[in-house]
């Protein structure tokens, strides 16, 4: 007992670095304000609010609460919450009733729920989706360039 001195190493990060992930979600709980770059290789759910970057190998969770402001590259994303600026979303963006969403979405399927807030650019599996206004104004134009 007392003469042991076998020495204890403590944890180090670059030990820790090299354990798989375990599967989990992680998650930015209500009230937790982040303004920096999140990475994550497993799923995140946000109910707090990050001003910054979001780079997520899974699927990006906005909760009703949460909010985000700046740029999200996902797989996937399910949105409840605010979200200002640019959207990335390989697979499929889930936008919910709830949903506040401003900027440019570029995605591979989307899915908008009625009531959802959704005043963006959109890009969806490679083509721009053109506004009616934008559609309205290229007929005029071309209507008066004929006439």
């Amino acid at each position: 007992m007392f003469g042991n001195n076998k020495k204890t190493e403590p944890n180090n990060i670059s030990n820790a670095s090299n354990h798989q992930s375990s599967g989990g979600t992680n998650s930015l709980v209500s009230g937790t304000n982040v303004t920096g770059t999140i990475i994550a290789t497993n799923d995140i759910r946000i109910d707090g609010s990050l001003e910054g970057e979001l780079r997520c190998e899974g699927r990006v969770i906005i909760g009703k609460d949460g909010k985000i402001k700046g740029e999200i590259q996902c797989q996937n994303a399910v949105i409840e919450g605010q979200f200002e600026g640019n959207l990335t979303v390989k697979d499929t963006l889930q936008v919910k009733e709830s949903a506040r969403i401003m900027g440019d979405v570029n995605t591979g399927n989307l899915m908008v729920q009625s009531g959802a807030a959704f005043d963006v650019s959109c890009a969806m599996g490679g083509e721009k989706i053109k506004s009616i206004n934008s559609e309205t104004n290229e007929t005029i134009a071309l209507k008066k360039s004929n006439a």
